[in-house]
């Protein structure tokens, strides 16, 4: 199974099969997370078995149906990728839209979005980075998430800080935390220097004694450029 080209094929038709390529997969990534969400609010105790039984990877539906919920479909901009509407999908409605309209008037790709809402939130480049603390897990946990980071075509660190930002997103909607002042639990703050700022800043994720399986290091947390 796969894609074949004629030699003789000219430049630009090669290029415009990637572009519907490219509506195909994006319209998949929203078929998919539309599939998903009505499974979860119908069949609340069996969708899971119908997940497993056409073999595809529950956290990366997750992902998509997560998206799915933040953008109604009449709310879906046809003229920019999936991917386009996951970068602001944990942002306000007014502020998705009007991040995805400036995406749509400058035809920002995906990156360009990306570093736009990153310059958008340090714009003067002070920006600090949080030490997280050293975390162990096992082997094929990793590779369980950078199947799923594939999956969701990002980065793997820039999955990872997606991950915890989405985890922590869904857990503060369930009980009120104030914000933490000083510096708990030890973490040390300390300058970026690089002008490189994100939701959440680079951090030390490592190896330790987990006591269990096959310990990989993980690589430092930051977001993608």
């Amino acid at each position: 199974m796969g894609l074949a080209f004629p030699r003789d094929v000219t430049f630009e038709s090669w290029e415009q099969a990637g572009q519907r390529i490219s509506r195909i997969a994006s319209s998949s990534a929203w078929y998919l997370g539309d599939w998903l969400v009505f499974g979860q609010d119908k069949y609340t105790g069996r969708y899971r078995r119908a997940v497993e039984a056409v073999g595809l990877d529950y956290q990366t539906l997750r992902n998509y149906a997560w998206i799915a919920r933040k953008f109604a479909p009449a709310r879906r901009r046809p003229g920019l990728p999936f991917q386009h509407h996951a970068e602001v999908a944990a942002l306000p409605a007014d502020e998705q839209d009007r991040w995805l309209d400036r995406a749509e008037r400058a035809r920002w790709s995906r990156t360009a979005l990306r570093r736009a809402l990153r310059e958008s939130r340090d714009p003067d480049g002070r920006s600090y980075r949080a030490l997280m603390p050293r975390v162990t897990a096992t082997g094929d946990a990793v590779d369980r998430w950078r199947r799923a980071a594939l999956a969701a075509n990002a980065e793997f660190e820039a999955w990872i800080v997606a991950a915890l930002d989405h985890a922590a997103a869904r857990d503060l909607e369930l009980t009120s935390v104030p914000d933490l002042a000083g510096d708990p639990g030890g973490t040390g703050r300390e300058g970026d220097g690089t002008g490189e700022s994100g939701p959440v800043g680079s951090g030390s994720v490592g190896s330790g004694s987990a006591g269990v399986g096959r310990v990989r290091e993980l690589p430092a947390v930051r977001p993608a450029s």
